[in-house]
């Protein structure tokens, strides 16, 4: 008695459950990388870089503090200076990488850097050689920060310090390739392979038996899996070089204001792809169903004519 219906139906079983545990393996393990690709290069990776240009800004518009003469403190640079600061505290708070605790934090410092021009504008209306100006550039300073002690919090540039920190944090572990990931992709190579392995086996067994030497749809669902994986997983290579690249990027403020440009632009052209990375693994579900499909029109033709002569 021929075993061939029953062994048809066994491969094509076990083709099955191989498509759709690699399918939903795959699908899981891309999202576990793609999914913090977007918030990285949208939202934390420009927070960063508004926090160092409102760093930057503030030092600038003290400079011009210290080395102006009486009325000169709130001179237009001193002002613009101040405004670039608040524009890039508004954009950080926008971006909302560490949630409630950051905007907070943001809201403090723009309250402090009104009490610091408050007193950059007193200092500014005494004449020259009243002890008031050394005394209002003292209390400026002291709410300003530039030479605060490690770990103090009161002061402007301290809680900037402390929120940069949270967001390179919240960077990090964005970029970060936990051991649950190289859990999910191993299990996907496990899974491509003996998928693919499956396809072939059964091809030949196909061909052996009935004596054809092509079966065009299990080629077709070989071919979608054996261009598929590596694709997908090239990209998500590709998209965790540049996260962590882009972090590294970012780990150190610039010293020269002039290359936060340059470090803000190094990110986005880095990261330019991360959208469609992202977006590509919808197009897994669909290829899984395809491979399924193509499996199933492959040898379901066989699997019903052997029923059809058992039952005859």
């Amino acid at each position: 008695m021929s075993t061939t219906g029953r062994d048809l139906t066994r491969r094509l079983r076990l083709l099955l459950v191989l498509a759709t545990a690699a399918t939903l393996a795959l699908f899981f393990a891309y999202r576990g990388v793609h999914d913090d690709t977007v918030p990285l290069s949208t939202a934390s990776a420009p927070g960063i870089v508004a926090v160092d240009t409102a760093q930057s800004a503030l030092r600038q518009a003290h400079r011009v503090v210290r080395d102006s003469g009486a009325g000169g403190d709130t001179s237009g640079e001193f002002l613009t200076q101040i405004s670039v600061a608040q524009q890039s505290l508004a954009l950080a708070a926008s971006e909302n990488v560490t949630g409630l605790a950051g905007r907070h934090d943001v809201q403090t410092v723009t309250g402090l850097i009104a009490v610091y021009s408050g007193w950059v504008e007193r200092r500014g209306r005494e004449p020259d050689g009243s002890p008031l100006r050394a005394a209002y550039l003292h209390y400026a300073e002291k709410v300003l920060g530039l030479d605060a002690e490690p770990g103090t919090e009161g002061d402007i540039m301290s809680r900037l310090d402390s929120l940069r920190g949270e967001q390179l944090a919240e960077a990090r572990r964005q970029a970060a390739f936990p051991w649950q990931l190289w859990l999910g992709w191993s299990a996907v190579a496990v899974l491509y392979a003996a998928l693919c392995g499956a396809l072939l086996e059964t091809h030949r067994f196909l061909r052996r038996r009935f004596r054809r030497p092509l079966h065009p749809r299990l080629l077709a669902a070989t071919a979608v899996c054996a261009l598929g994986v590596p694709v997908l997983a090239r990209n998500t290579v590709s998209a965790h070089r540049a996260m962590t690249g882009s972090v590294a990027e970012v780990r150190v403020p610039p010293a020269d204001p002039d290359a936060i440009p340059e470090v803000a632009d190094e990110v986005q052209s880095a990261l330019a792809d991360a959208g469609f990375w992202a977006s590509l693994s919808g197009w897994i579900l669909l290829g899984g169903v395809v491979v399924v499909a193509l499996t199933v029109w492959g040898l379901w033709p066989w699997i019903a004519e052997y029923r059809f002569r058992g039952t005859r």
